[in-house]
């Protein structure tokens, strides 16, 4: 077990790389068994969350190599349909080899999913879809299990633009005898990727980016070479980080276009922002104005993922910034640690309100989930003295060379070992 001992008050300069995409990368590892023959991803990035896919992968009988950031899947060997309860226990994403596996081998088994504790994330609109597409289900002691009863054809209206649901009903889908049509359908940058890779592995799918998708099925994939799209969320975090510490950095190998909600905001807060191609260039003197309001939405809306790291940056803002969490129920839980630091915030119900502050101290700090690490991290970076952090196995999932990335751009950051045994008092 380890903790990040951070010294705040560093301004950031310098030059980073940004990794692919995490939330893009997995359905695509969920999809390559749907394919026959071998599939080459590049620019994976080596995080937790990948890890724990080629497990999965190599537990159903695939075969799983990596040069660098490029992954090799051989699934000619796929002869299982059962995910392993301390695999799927994980990750939120091994809900997604139900969708696979069902195309495969027209059966699956998996325990719940993982992943970080961000409330309510049912799977009840893949179970309702799937069963209007044919699927029976049956759940018992916690173990989920599904089979083709029957295959339909036919159009599937979702009631909410659900990502995982999406992801879903396409690799359900993508070898089915018929057409489905997805009405309501997630528009992420991630779905469209998804889709991209599906169609160069002979998939037959239009309407990618759009909320009508429309699914016609073949009867095999041949294996695909494909490179997986830039990281928006890292992307994200390292501009936030930035723009509260104060600095100069360029992002490299991101995309812009991806992160118009969170470039927006973070120009309202006074940075200058020059996107040019794959380059992003962030300018900025540390202090900051209020943000009113910042509502999180699906895309092309503000990333609910990007929540709490802007929160972060805005806590020695000039007036008060208000967020509306409208996505998931318990995206605050990084509020009670950033007041731990001084922070200035007032919570009711879905809406944050902070009120900035002129000057945030070090304090012992716990993280919750995957982006609220990163918060934790971004608020000692900008108080004055020590933080430490722990919760380090959440940043682990997401992020790869945080820590050497943070001080190659001047912070005072540093993972210890933590002595056992060790009690967190909150």
């Amino acid at each position: 077990m380890k903790k990040l001992l951070i010294t705040g008050g560093a301004r950031l300069s310098g030059t980073v790389r940004i990794h692919g995409a995490k939330n893009s990368v997995l359905p695509v590892l969920a999809a390559c068994c749907l394919c026959t023959s071998p599939c080459v991803l590049h620019n994976c990035p080596d995080i937790e969350d990948v890890r724990t896919a080629l497990a999965i992968l190599e537990s159903l009988g695939c075969k799983t190599r990596r040069e660098g950031s490029t992954l090799c899947i051989d699934p000619s060997g796929l002869s299982r349909f059962r995910v392993e309860k301390r695999l799927a226990g994980k990750m939120r994403s091994s809900i997604l080899f139900l969708g696979a596996l069902l195309a495969r081998c027209g059966e699956a088994e998996l325990s719940l999913p993982g992943g970080c504790p961000l409330g309510e994330r049912p799977i009840d609109l893949h179970v309702k879809s799937l069963a209007k597409l044919g699927a029976r289900f049956r759940f018992e002691k916690g173990i989920l299990q599904a089979a083709w009863r029957e295959r339909r054809d036919g159009d599937i209206f979702l009631s909410i633009p659900s990502v995982g649901a999406t992801e879903n009903l396409l690799l359900a889908c993508a070898l089915m005898n018929g057409t489905v049509t997805l009405h309501g359908a997630a528009r992420e940058p991630e779905i469209t990727d998804l889709i991209g890779f599906l169609r160069a592995a002979g998939a037959d799918i239009r309407g990618a980016g759009s909320g009508d998708i429309t699914i016609r099925g073949v009867k095999k994939l041949h294996g695909a070479t494909y490179t997986i799209l830039p990281d928006r969320i890292e992307t994200a975090t390292y501009l936030c980080m930035a723009a509260g510490c104060g600095g100069e950095v360029e992002l490299q190998r991101c995309d812009g276009r991806l992160l118009a909600p969170v470039i927006e905001r973070l120009r309202e807060a006074g940075c200058e922002i020059n996107c040019d191609g794959s380059e992003i260039a962030l300018k900025s003197s540390g202090r900051l104005t209020a943000v009113f309001p910042v509502t999180t939405a699906p895309y092309p809306g503000f990333p609910t993922d990007a929540q709490a790291l802007l929160m972060a940056a805005v806590l020695r803002a000039k007036g008060e910034s208000v967020f509306q969490e409208t996505v998931f129920e318990r995206r605050f839980l990084h509020v009670p640690e950033l007041q731990k630091l001084g922070a200035d915030i007032a919570l009711s119900g879905k809406t944050a309100r902070v009120r900035g502050v002129a000057h945030l101290h070090g304090a012992m700090l716990r993280a919750e989930d995957l982006r609220g690490a990163a918060a934790l991290i971004t608020a000692g970076l900008l108080a004055e003295g020590e933080s430490e952090v722990l919760g380090l196995s959440h940043l682990a999932r997401g992020y790869e060379n945080l820590e050497q990335n943070l001080k190659n751009l001047g912070a005072a950051i540093k993972s210890v070992d933590i002595p056992a045994p060790f009690v967190y008092n909150t």
